[in-house]
């Protein structure tokens, strides 16, 4: 058994919150807009403990840095209002940094064990880590569509390539004699975006279901899609998206379904073994998956240099001025939407889903950048998956979208029936092989 020496937080009235990938770009937005918005709004007595992971200690060192310097400046901030306040709102913020490659299934398995040994509890998993598998953008097209069609073209564009055939490292470790054991390739940006957070979710389960100080209170797994989860991006029988020419975007159609199918009858059987059996007991409460997404933000997940980069922002901001409401831009603002999910009341939260279904949560502005949280339209969803849910006249329409009918909401959910069956018996099949191996972590 590992055993741990780190003096981890372990407040008896903490807040927990894991986020991942928080090095930059959406991830530390996150986390600073989770510790302005727990310190206005929790009360006094309650601490915030937030677990950022990053591929490598150092990009965690730097991410502790940058969020302890903004928690000094939001300190310093209300204490020009209230004297003395400083100090006291300093000690209700703790960090701590873990090791995580989505994937890698090996490193999901030690970081999952090792919060299982280290952390009371876990109020909220922000699964945010992920990547965009893009090369290089088509030009000539880039030009002409935001030219042409904007702001369409920035909201849902069509000019990104992406790399195809893309597959993670081996999973499992070479033989002594330096040969490696057969195993199914596994498509990376289908890792890194969906699978890889899809088993640390399974792992930490039990975690999310360990408070009970609020009976009404659940654990939430809140996942991070995006605008771009189309239709046609998605191949079933190319689940992994290795041949596919946009696996990005099949990737958050993936975590569309999944997600919005979570509470169906159909999608029970799998879910329930999922969430490892966890039921409403008088000590634990089953938890409960939400799917958000930022909008449209200038991040560092397609790189570009300074001078492309600047002017990636200017056409953003052209975006949101001329109407569209998908473009909070900078990564504080387009955090909204996943941190408002984290601290709201469960009953909020439930009261809305009874009255709307389930539904996305976008970050969106208006023409001014005051950023608030909307419901997203869903390609074979709508809104909550209810007949006849009306947008708004200003809502900005994907160009993809048609309205809801019977019939595709019931291949959404048939989609959803079979993603969860396909999904679940993957993790299966991976968590045997390592075992077989003999580097299966045990979580018990």
């Amino acid at each position: 058994m590992p055993t741990y020496l780190e003096d981890f937080p372990r407040p008896e009235d903490g807040f927990y919150v894991l986020v991942t990938g928080a090095n930059s770009g959406l991830g530390l937005g996150i986390g600073c807009r989770l510790i302005d918005e727990f310190l206005q709004t929790r009360p006094q007595s309650q601490e915030l403990v937030l677990i950022i992971t990053t591929r490598d200690k150092r990009k965690g060192d730097a991410t502790i840095e940058q969020l302890q310097a903004h928690l000094q400046k939001a300190c310093r901030q209300l204490e020009r209002k209230v004297p003395g306040m400083s100090m006291v709102l300093q000690r209700r913020v703790h960090f701590r940094q873990e090791i995580l490659d989505l994937t890698s299934l090996l490193s999901i398995q030690v970081l999952a064990k090792k919060l299982r040994d280290t952390t009371p509890k876990l109020h909220a998993v922000i699964c945010n880590a992920g990547i965009g598998g893009w090369v290089d953008l088509y030009w000539g097209r880039a030009v002409w569509t935001v030219l042409t069609k904007a702001p369409s073209s920035l909201t849902w564009p069509t000019f990104k390539k992406s790399g195809v055939g893309w597959v993670t490292k081996p999973q499992l470790p070479a033989k002594k004699d330096g040969s490696r054991a057969d195993e199914p390739p596994l498509g990376e940006v289908f890792c890194a975006n969906f699978f890889g957070h899809y088993m640390l979710g399974h792992y930490l389960a039990p975690l999310l279901a360990a408070h009970s100080e609020d009976e009404q209170a659940r654990g939430r797994l809140i996942w991070t899609s995006s605008l771009e989860g189309y239709t046609h991006s998605l191949n079933m029988k190319d689940m992994q998206s290795i041949a596919s020419t946009e696996p990005y975007e099949a990737s958050k159609r993936l975590t569309d379904i999944m997600a919005l199918t979570s509470t169906l009858p159909s999608t029970a059987p799998s879910v329930d073994t999922y969430l490892d059996n966890i039921t409403d007991t008088e000590k634990k409460n089953r938890p409960r998956i939400y799917l958000t997404h930022p909008g449209i933000c200038g991040t560092s997940i397609f790189p570009l240099n300074i001078v492309l980069d600047f002017f990636m922002f200017s056409a953003f901001y052209v975006a949101r001025w001329i109407g569209s409401q998908w473009h909070p831009v900078t990564a504080y603002k387009g955090a909204v939407s996943m941190v408002w999910i984290a601290l709201a009341k469960q009953s909020l939260l439930d009261t809305m889903e009874e009255r709307d279904g389930l539904g996305k949560w976008g970050s969106c502005t208006d023409r001014w950048g005051e950023e608030r949280v909307e419901r997203t339209e869903v390609e074979g969803w709508g809104f909550g998956g209810n007949l006849g849910q009306k947008m708004s006249k200003w809502y900005q329409r994907s160009p993809y979208a048609k309205d809801l009918t019977k019939e595709n909401k019931a291949e959404f959910v048939k989609n959803g029936e079979v993603l969860w069956k396909e999904v679940e018996a993957l993790r299966i099949d991976w968590e045997k092989r390592l075992e077989d191996a003999g580097v299966a972590i045990k979580m018990d």
